[in-house]
């Protein structure tokens, strides 16, 4: 597991800034190339940053699994994603919504998904 993946996320309470991308570079090295950075149209603040990552299996049964183990962990972190599941693939899409951004718990929760969908 990861320095990241062993961490937990810490509820955001709003107040701070998102992260900018300078603070994004080093998290982003610490999880796997799979994620990726985008940004994106939001209706309440212009433009966010997100992580998204794609997770390919073999049918739907193993997509939707993984989709709860991740729902599950999202529980126990305080922390959900988007999840978007389909025939042979799960995409994950996080970004902590109270700032409208990104913030070191999203690159946390994107380590334990690696570690749940790679172990599982």
């Amino acid at each position: 597991m990861s320095g990241l993946a062993s961490r937990t996320c810490v509820p955001c309470r709003g107040g701070v800034p998102p992260l900018t991308g300078d603070e994004i570079a080093p998290l982003l090295a610490q999880i796997s190339a799979d994620w990726r950075v985008v940004e994106r149209a939001d209706p309440k603040r212009g433009t966010i940053k997100l992580l998204e990552r794609a997770y390919r299996f073999s049918d739907f049964a193993q997509a939707i699994r993984a989709a709860v183990l991740i729902g599950e962990m999202a529980e126990e972190q305080q922390h959900h994603p988007d999840l978007h599941v389909s025939w042979g693939r799960l995409e994950v899409e996080i970004w902590t919504h109270k700032i409208g951004g990104l913030t070191e718990s999203d690159f946390i929760f994107a380590a334990k998904c690696d570690a749940i969908v790679v172990l599982k």
